[in-house]
């Protein structure tokens, strides 16, 4: 199949080279030029394990293209992706204005009959609204149909869940065209499910909901466990073990982020209100999920009277590991009040340094090496479970002037810890204490 696919962010550049490595011709259309010669250059933009590597490989057998001319993108396309972005607007609802512009930009240059494919995330009713926009500006008898097939990739693992994802959502109102995305989607291997448009619209939001609920049920369960003596991870184990729960997404933290939990969570509150219809779950988990992003710092003020002018590392900046992500990360929270507050940041991430610089106050140094981070330091708050991290031999906190570990993550078992002269405290478990603290 000849595809194009409009927006070259996460969503749409993880598509568009998926779909390559399957045997189709895509071309990635974006209006930003110089992320467009950044691609045609084999860089890519986003970090994501394996994507450049793939990305290469099909530029290479001719199969992979990019530009910033629709003319050229819309050249007799058999299927158009949208993959642009749906930013939040200040009521939490998704701003369609670029996926309204790419609905005209179709129909002002299609020149035969084609299907349209969503996979941005947009509310119930969108898909219908992009044909009606479509037939209406047509400049030429065609036909086209219009397919809802949501993503559900994972930051850090969105190209093997490309290729061994749970499902693929396909919501038509024409069954001619759901079964050539299905044919377009049959090499990937992946469960098909086919439904109605609004159906599928809603699929994404509810599956999202639900996971940062599970997220932030766990969180609660977490803050309980620390006044009751229990350790979370052998509750959420326990739990985990019925069929009907899972075990995935039990892990407590210090919340979610990134681009899609807090985004979506906030749109589904606001189409059920315009249904008038009051959501008061999902607006709890939203509550918690803000509440907890602030528990590394409770922590820190049952430690330290004052943190001005402590020296404090933060390990991770990214919202999760394998990522550059700093959307809704963390970090962007607890570094504002560390600043404010008086404290010295010396922050280490492997990845999402650089895009941290244009985020977080300019007070803040960044490091390359963890053991730079933590020399000298008095205490360090651990935000992203990066296997850097994990992996570290706790021995390495005594290079710090007075070993106190707050760990977001729960990157490490206590009995690990407990081997060493080292004050540990995490989420949901027993804190490891060697001393008092007397300031």
């Amino acid at each position: 199949m000849k595809i194009s696919v409009v927006g070259t962010g996460y969503v749409g550049l993880v598509t568009g080279v998926s779909l390559s490595e399957i045997g189709h011709t895509v071309t990635c259309i974006d209006i930003d030029q110089a992320k467009i010669e950044t691609l045609k250059k084999g860089i890519s933009p986003i970090y994501e394990p394996g994507l450049e590597k793939m990305m290469l490989d099909n530029m290479d057998e001719n199969r992979l293209f990019f530009t910033t001319d629709f003319l050229k993108g819309f050249k007799n396309p058999d299927v158009i992706y949208i993959a642009v972005g749906t930013p939040e607007n200040e009521d939490g609802s998704a701003n369609l204005a670029f996926v309204e512009q790419v609905a005209l930009d179709i129909a002002h240059y299609v020149n035969k009959d084609t299907i349209v494919v969503t996979k941005s995330t947009v509310p119930v009713g969108t898909n219908h609204k992009i044909k009606q926009i479509i037939d209406f500006h047509l400049k030429m008898d065609v036909k086209i149909e219009v397919v809802s097939n949501p993503e559900f990739l994972k930051e850090g693992s969105a190209i093997r869940d490309s290729f061994q994802g749970d499902r693929i959502v396909i919501g038509a109102d024409s069954d001619e065209a759901s079964t050539i995305i299905e044919e377009i989607n049959k090499p990937f291997g992946v469960p098909v499910y086919k439904t109605d448009i609004r159906s599928a619209e809603m699929i994404k939001y509810a599956s999202n909901a639900f996971l940062a609920t599970k997220i932030s049920f766990i969180n609660e369960i977490s803050n309980i466990c620390e006044r009751v003596g229990a350790n979370v991870e052998e509750v959420a184990t326990g739990m985990g073990l019925d069929k009907r729960i899972g075990n995935q997404f039990l892990n407590a933290g210090i919340g979610y982020g990134g681009s899609c939990f807090p985004k979506d969570t906030k749109a589904l509150i606001q189409i059920a209100g315009n249904v008038h219809y009051d959501f008061e779950l999902l607006k709890g988990v939203v509550e918690v999920n803000k509440k907890q992003q602030r528990l590394i710092l409770d922590k820190l003020h049952d430690l330290f009277m004052s943190i001005h002018g402590k020296k404090v590392a933060v390990l991770g900046l990214a919202f999760k590991p394998d990522t550059d992500d700093m959307r809704e990360a963390a970090s962007i929270v607890v570094t504002e009040y560390l600043v404010e507050n008086g404290a010295e940041v010396v922050a280490w991430d492997p990845v999402a340094a650089h895009n941290a610089k244009h985020i977080l106050r300019e007070e803040i140094k960044y490091v390359d090496a963890i053991e730079e981070a933590l020399g000298g330091s008095d205490v360090v708050l651990i935000l992203t479970e990066w296997n850097q991290v994990k992996n570290l031999d706790p021995k390495v906190f005594l290079l710090m002037n007075d070993p106190i570990v707050i760990d977001g993550r729960n990157c490490f078992k206590l009995g690990e810890i407990q081997k060493y002269n080292v004050e540990y405290h995490s989420v949901g478990r027993p804190s490891v204490l060697r001393r008092k603290v007397f300031l």
